[in-house]
């Protein structure tokens, strides 16, 4: 996991060019649980009411099995938060998060080895879509108990093939991750 300040930090920097809400780490498979990480690259805070993640379907609701992103509520601009498998204050523990990062626990729809990640807005609109699989998309890296981050916040677009400008997160990479 990051530093979500120092993340934020650089996020803010390069938020004019980017879309609003992008997919910024994800983990499948983890000891700790699998996770994946939101960020509001935008210059104000977005309302997360009827947002949905799913990881297997490109047109999502919750009533077609989607992941119900509501508790995270207003997510200020430059903030990042996390879903996960796991039981969130244990999550939380786990990754030395504070209180106030935003992580909501026990979502169901699991990550595999080669999967997609998107991110539908309450109306139903994909706002990002991170497609990955090392063993389909050379060059792609296996995020299974390790961090999957941008090499740079350039890296990061709107439907994304997760190719070489992803990299496993380390403790000394310049997000200051985990």
């Amino acid at each position: 996991m990051k530093n979500t300040l120092a993340l934020a930090a650089a996020l803010c920097l390069a938020a004019p060019a980017m879309a609003q809400v992008q997919i910024t780490e994800w983990m499948y498979s983890g000891s700790s649980g699998e996770y994946i990480e939101f960020t509001n690259l935008g210059p104000s805070t977005i309302d997360f009411s009827g947002w949905v993640y799913d990881d297997d379907s490109r047109f999502s609701t919750v009533a077609t099995g989607g992941f119900s992103l509501s508790a995270l509520g207003l997510v200020k601009a430059g903030e990042s938060v996390v879903i996960t498998e796991s039981d969130a204050s244990v999550f939380r523990t786990n990754w030395s998060l504070p209180a106030s990062v935003k992580v909501l626990g026990a979502y169901t729809n699991n990550l595999g080895r080669a999967d997609e990640i998107n991110l539908f807005d309450a109306t139903g609109t994909l706002i990002d879509r991170l497609t990955y699989g090392d063993t389909i998309y050379p060059g792609t890296i296996r995020a299974q108990n390790a961090g999957g981050t941008p090499v740079s916040i350039a890296a990061l677009g709107p439907q994304t093939v997760v190719p070489g400008n992803w990299v496993l997160a380390a403790t000394t990479d310049s997000y200051g991750s985990y």
